[in-house]
């Protein structure tokens, strides 16, 4: 169960963001065997100086439509799922909604399972 977080600048259309969001999910599907269902997101807008960024961090220049991924997910996918996850999310959301690779700043963080409970105050995941 992926939690996903998308943080990006305010005043983009609605369109834009659920291509976003759309992109993010099907990367994931495709590339790290989340389910199709399991589908979890967030999407913040912040103010321009609420989102903060270095432009040219490892030479990759960025622009002001940088968008944050965090996602949240079980521990356990290989680097090369990884990688395929980077690349192909940068793939689909330079198609919609024409995001730039250089944009797309993607951060996971991995946790054990029992670390979810997806209601009724109960650890699903846990052995």
């Amino acid at each position: 169960m992926p939690l996903v977080r998308i943080s990006l600048r305010e005043g983009k259309p609605e369109a834009y963001r659920r291509a976003i969001a759309d992109g993010i999910h099907r990367a994931m599907v495709e590339t790290i065997n989340v389910p199709p269902l399991d589908r979890f997101q967030v999407i913040t807008e912040h103010p321009a100086e609420s989102l903060i960024h270095d432009p040219a961090y490892l030479e990759i220049t960025r622009s002001d439509d940088v968008v944050f991924v965090q996602i949240t997910l079980n521990a356990g996918r290989s680097t090369e799922q990884k990688r395929a996850l980077y690349a192909r999310m940068a793939e689909l959301l330079g198609v919609s909604p024409g995001l730039r690779p250089q944009d797309l700043l993607i951060s996971l963080v991995e946790v054990p399972r029992e670390n979810w409970s997806f209601g009724n105050g109960e650890a699903q995941y846990a052995s």
